[in-house]
């Protein structure tokens, strides 16, 4: 059972220093694009500021390329393999069409050559390359494509092969990618580093990174770009202002100019009329002295378990609404980072956060005699509370 312990007014004033002022916030209608699908989220919360047709199933052309790069990263991670190893070029790779980071059949490449050529030449033969070195064959990968897509919770995605080469059933939505790109942004950030990165030379072939952001505004560090005749022209892409770490997701555009305008509509929208906060570091103390019954100590903090984000509509911060709830009795033994209590934040009646609230470090049992004192104190305690 759980009891309200703290009201809300004192938890905001914890929360965020509000002040005594309250005024409206007003924000505009978000920006109507000329695409199929578009979605942008805090990269941080993984709050949706924006989002239209967000789980119409849609052909992700090139995109599907985030997909084979972020499988590749957590092989990396895991050491299964390394950057320096010679993946072999196959003739299926090599004869790959579109667009191509121009290996040769027959030769070995780095390994961390072909991920970059996957990333910013956004290259067919590269990617079946690494797809037949990690899993057998470009089929077996994207068996692994699919279940790593179940794992992030896309539930909206179905891969059929590693580039985005049009295939009947090979399909994304604007949400799943928005997730994908959080969590290759989150998981991998060394990776991630390679989205940044504006050109490309393999084979004296100088390439340039498709993604026209990066070459316009400086905030902007990824991430992928992909087009089809059947997908249009598509642009998923990150950028960071003061510490807020935005993603946008346009699908089916008319072409390379109409992606990149558009996906800067909605970075331009987040930025101006929303902002995120740092509110609590792990470890960050939210109740003090909560009574525990049958220990050789009788209280113990409560804090939070991991840092704590939130994102709100600019100016908002004196509008949330906040609240602890604490277990109605708390009883030794108690284990450090056991969960005792939850912190609820709410904005306008949407809940932001539900988060944990455990204890700071462990109590043990207290002996016969100091149980049996505290069984009569906690009797009257209930009596008259």
């Amino acid at each position: 059972m759980l009891k309200k312990i703290l009201s809300a007014g004192a938890l905001l004033i914890l929360l965020v220093g509000a002040s005594v002022t309250h005024a409206k916030v007003l924000i505009p209608a978000p920006p109507q694009l000329a695409a199929s699908a578009w979605i942008l989220m805090d990269a941080n919360t993984g709050k949706v500021l924006v989002e239209h047709n967000a789980d119409e199933q849609l052909p992700p052309a090139s995109l599907t390329k985030m997909m084979t790069s972020y499988i590749v990263a957590s092989e990396l991670h895991s050491g299964k393999v390394s950057e320096q190893d010679q993946v072999p070029i196959s003739v299926a790779a090599w004869k790959m069409g579109g667009s191509k980071m121009f290996v040769r059949e027959g030769t070995k490449v780095p390994l961390i050559d072909l991920l970059r050529g996957v990333v910013i030449q956004s290259g067919n033969d590269a990617s079946v390359a690494l797809a037949e070195y990690l899993a057998g064959s470009e089929g077996a990968f994207a068996d692994v494509m699919n279940q790593q897509a179940t794992l992030l919770g896309m539930v909206g995605t179905n891969y059929h092969n590693a580039t985005g080469w049009p295939a009947e059933g090979h399909l994304t939505t604007a949400r799943d990618l928005s997730l994908l790109a959080r969590a290759l942004i989150q998981d991998y950030p060394k990776h991630y580093g390679i989205y940044s990165e504006k050109y490309f030379e393999y084979n004296s072939i100088n390439q340039p990174n498709r993604n026209r952001l990066l070459w316009r505004d400086s905030s902007v560090d990824g991430l992928k770009t992909g087009h089809t005749e059947a997908a249009g022209y598509c642009l998923v892409a990150s950028a960071v202002r003061k510490g807020m770490r935005l993603i946008s997701v346009v699908m089916g555009t008319s072409s390379d100019e109409a992606r990149a305008r558009e996906a800067q509509k909605l970075l331009a929208f987040g930025f101006r009329y929303f902002e995120t906060g740092k509110v609590y570091s792990a470890g960050d103390t939210i109740q003090e002295n909560v009574r525990v019954w049958y220990g050789v100590e009788d209280s113990v903090n409560l804090v939070v378990p991991e840092d704590v984000y939130v994102t709100i509509p600019r100016g908002a911060k004196d509008e949330l609404d906040a609240k602890i709830l604490i277990d109605e009795t708390i009883e030794a033994p108690l284990t450090e980072n056991q969960e005792l209590g939850r912190l609820s934040v709410s904005y306008e009646g949407e809940q932001l956060l539900d988060l944990p609230l455990v204890a700071d470090h462990p109590i043990e049992e207290a002996g016969f005699f100091a149980r049996l004192w505290d069984a009569i104190s906690k009797f009257f305690y209930g009596l008259f509370n």
